[in-house]
Parts: C-alpha cells; structure tokens; sequence
C-alpha cells in the first residue's frame, strides 16, 4: 500500500506527528516543549549515554580542579553531544504518522499477525531508527466488579487470580532502513492469543535513540485496535450410536446428480461419460440416451448451544463446550448442512453465508461463562416446539463425564470430544 499525499485525510486512523495538520510551526512551541515535555515522554539514557555521563563528569571533575581551558572544551563537547542527541532524537519522529491493521480472523492458540503501517509526511528529511512497542492484552468478557480481599480465604484470592488470566504479549519491532520523505513502510509483529475473547491491540510507546546513541527518548501513543478471538479448534469423535449415523446420511433431490437413483434419460451430449449411455433406450429410440442421476443433498441440521441450568459448573468444560460448538459449527458450514444456529434464549438465526458463520463465533468468542446456578430463559425454548428451529434436526450440548463434552441429535449422542 502506498498512500498518497492527495488522499490522506486527517479523519483517517492514522496517528503520530505526521497527523496535526492546520497546526503552524512555532520554535517557542518547540522550545517550550522541550523545557516541559508531556508527561507520556521519557528520555533514558542508554549504556553509551552512561558512560559519556560519567566521562563527563570526571572531565568536569579535573577540568575544575586543574582550571585546564582543553578540559573545559572537552567538557563542553560532550554535554553539547548529549543534548544534541536529546532534540535530534524528539525531531526525528515529526512528520511521521502510523496506524495498526489486524488481519482477521483471530484464533485462541494461532499465532496472529500485526502490521504496523508507517509513513513519512515531511517533504525534506528522512526518518532513522524509530523502535515501537507493541502490546496486546485479553480484554474480560464481564465487567469487574469492586471486591475487598481482606477479609476473603486464601482460596479465593487464588481463584481471583485464575480468573485474571494471562497478562498479554509485548514486543519491539524496529524501523531498520531509512524512510524517505513521502514514502510508507511496513512492520510485522506476531502474538498468540491465549484464550477466546476480546484481545486489544495497543502501540503503547514509540521512541528513538538517533543520531548517536546516547539517549533513548520514548513517548506513548493512544493507538488501540480491539477484536475478537474465535474459541480455537478442538479433535472430536463420532460416537458409535445411530445418531452419529445421520450426521452422515443424505437425502435425494429431484434435481441432476450423481447419486445412485435413476431420475430420468436424455439425449447424449459431447463430453459425457460413455458408462452413462443407456444402450436398450438407445436401440429402441435410434439415438444415444444418456441415463441421469438423482442429486444427493446432505440432510440439513440446526445448531443449539445452552448455558444455563447449571449445566456447566467447571469452567473448563465449558470453554471445552464454546471450542467444540465452534468447530462443529464450521464443519457443517463447510460440509452445506448447517441451517440454524442459537445461543440460549437468542432466536435461532440462519447460517446462508459466510458472514452468517462468523456472527455466530463471534456470539460464542465473548459468551460469559454462567455460574453454578445460572439457569436462563433459554429452558423453554426447546419445549415450546422444534418450530423455532425450522422444523430441522437440532444438535445440543450436554457434559460428557467431568471433563468432556458430547453432542446429542434429537437425544441421540452423536459425538463427542
């Protein structure tokens, strides 16, 4: 991608120095900012900015002592270097602007790639050895709620600190090459989501240690993406009832095929095959007849995922339950069979495309966990008739023992995992 002068508009998500458009320059802003920088800005010195600090103050130390006018130069050298590479490494980054792109969809357990795109605006000079710090961190699917651990067991703080999850990714990609006036870049960064969820994508700092080294000058950013993480695929197993054998049976359509029922003849085309000529409906017509099969259609299934009614206790299980639903899900999706899908009470939506699939893992990527007791509305449902579903077949999900998770058809187990 190469963006352009002429197309770049300031509502756009780009961010960084390169974006403040309208704004004249001033050097009293400048210095001023340079006198009382934003408290998001950090200046560190590095290894090389240590040891001239400290060269510096043995110079200064001896050039005191001795009233040498070669030590006092040199001393001035050196803290002229170090501010010098203090401003060059702020004036580096202005004129630069960057945004984050995510490429979908995101998978728990898959590693997940990070573009970071970048573009220099300014007309003259180049930009050298910008360094940005990526993170990325699991957002919670429920909002926290203010809870006092002094008087809680020692059972409970660790289960609050199961419940808090992995902390996230971070990592450090580096501008290597020099960017020329006008021209984009891009960089690559890769995590892996731990679990399903909400995960945002954040560029917490960009900074800079040109020209010489010395300083290592950072400031932080407000560029945040959030998306989803689909639950990650599971292995699952038919299980040896009849009802894992309708998962796999069809029925017949009255539309051309290549089934094992006659549906009609006609007359011979170029490029069938000749094991399709019909030789006795050929000699009593005088002319070839091609035989023509009946079309097999794979029966059409619905999809029910419920969580209430104290159905799932372990939280295992149930994250077990949304890998499991998710991928069977994709399986009859790709196999044409899928027809409808719900969540609980949620009224059964119907999977015709792609993005009809992806709506639904969505749904199942940020369900919340229900406690112990935590029936929903979605009991009656099902009783009230298999006309919410169309009248078609519904796969449920039930526990499999403490760990696994089976799913049933019509009562039926037909696999499990």
């Amino acid at each position: 991608m190469n963006p352009r002068a002429d197309t770049y508009s300031p509502s756009e998500d780009w961010e960084g120095p390169g974006t403040r458009d309208g704004r004249p320059f001033r050097w009293s802003g400048l210095l001023w900012a340079l006198v009382f920088p934003a408290r998001v800005q950090r200046v560190r010195p590095t290894v090389a900015g240590l040891a001239l600090i400290g060269l510096a103050l043995g110079i200064g130390s001896a050039a005191y002592n001795t009233a040498s006018n070669i030590l006092f130069i040199t001393l001035s050298i050196l803290l002229a270097c170090l501010i010098l590479s203090g401003v060059m490494s702020r004036l580096n980054a202005q004129g630069a602007c960057w945004r984050l792109r995510l490429a979908p969809p995101l998978r728990a357990g898959r590693a997940t790639a990070v573009t970071l795109e970048l573009w220099n605006r300014r007309r003259w000079l180049p930009v050298h050895g910008l360094w940005f710090e990526l993170g990325a961190r699991p957002l919670a699917l429920e909002p926290a709620r203010a809870e006092s651990t002094v008087t809680a067991t020692s059972a409970e703080v660790r289960a609050a600190w199961r419940r808090r999850g992995p902390d996230g990714a971070r990592g450090v990609v580096w501008l290597r090459e020099r960017l020329d006036p006008g021209c984009p870049a891009r960089l690559d960064w890769s995590f892996t989501p731990a679990r399903r969820g909400r995960v945002a994508v954040e560029l917490t700092a960009v900074g800079s240690s040109f020209p010489f080294g010395f300083l290592n000058k950072s400031a932080g950013t407000r560029l945040r993406r959030e998306a989803v993480v689909w639950p990650a695929p599971v292995d699952y197993r038919p299980a040896r009832t009849a009802g894992a054998a309708r998962l796999a049976e069809g029925e017949r359509v009255s539309r051309p095929g290549a089934s094992g029922d006659l549906l009609a003849l006609r007359r011979f085309q170029a490029g069938d095959s000749h094991r399709l000529i019909h030789w006795k409906a050929s000699a009593r017509l005088r002319q070839l007849m091609a035989r023509q099969f009946a079309a097999e259609r794979a029966a059409r299934l619905a999809l029910w995922v419920e969580t209430g009614g104290g159905r799932w206790p372990r939280e295992d299980q149930f994250e077990l339950l949304c890998r499991f639903a998710a991928t069977l899900a994709e399986d009859l999706f790709t196999a044409g069979r899928l027809a409808r899908a719900a969540i609980d009470a949620g009224a059964p939506v119907a999977i015709r495309r792609m993005r009809d699939l992806e709506s639904f893992l969505d749904q199942l990527a940020v369900l919340p966990a229900p406690g112990p007791a935590g029936a929903t509305a979605a009991d009656g449902v099902r009783a009230a008739g298999r006309e919410d579903f169309g009248g078609l077949p519904t796969i449920r999900f039930a526990p499999d023992g403490v760990r696994a998770v089976a799913a049933t058809l019509d009562g039926e187990k037909t696999a499990t995992t």
